[in-house]
């Protein structure tokens, strides 16, 4: 069994035996996994304060009398 792809997974599997893989650094994941959480966090606090802007936005908006909450009355022939 001396085919090209035999010998290129043998060469590949030899070749990952001797690289070998460094151990996980625990260091290293505890700051990945705060660089996520505070980029996690960050975009949950953009969302928040989105929410917020338009609530007041909304609110002033309904202070100055610019747009109302009561809903116009429909025409006489609109519900026909």
């Amino acid at each position: 069994m001396s085919t090209t792809a035999h010998k290129v997974a043998t060469q590949a599997a030899a070749r990952t035996k001797t690289t070998g893989k460094r151990p996980p650094s625990v260091l290293r994941e505890i700051v990945y996994g705060m660089s996520l959480g505070l980029f996690a966090g960050y975009l949950w606090k953009l969302h928040h304060w989105n929410n917020q802007r338009r609530t007041r936005e909304f609110y002033s908006l309904l202070d100055q009398g610019k747009i109302t909450v009561v809903a116009d009355e429909p025409s006489p022939g609109a519900g026909d």
